[in-house]
């Protein structure tokens, strides 16, 4: 079996997550929360009862996104 969940979060860790978003209705299946990544497969979507898996590592990923972003409006 695939290590869909093991490896987007690998992803997340090596430095490939852009941006995410919460979505109410994706493709006509449901609220999903997507994952936007620099390389392919760019758009990785994430089921309700995982969201929970993410809730720490996004937490992470915003703090280093604050950090980069004070240190551009100080240079």
């Amino acid at each position: 079996m695939y290590p869909y969940h093991n490896k987007i979060k690998q992803r997340i860790r090596n430095g490939e997550l852009v941006a995410y978003d919460y979505i109410s209705d994706y493709k006509n299946d449901g609220e999903r929360l997507l994952l936007y990544f620099k390389s392919y497969p760019f758009i990785r979507p994430i089921r309700p009862h995982r969201y929970a898996d993410y809730t720490e590592i996004l937490a992470q990923w915003n703090k280093k996104q604050a950090l980069a972003s004070a240190e551009k409006k100080q240079n």
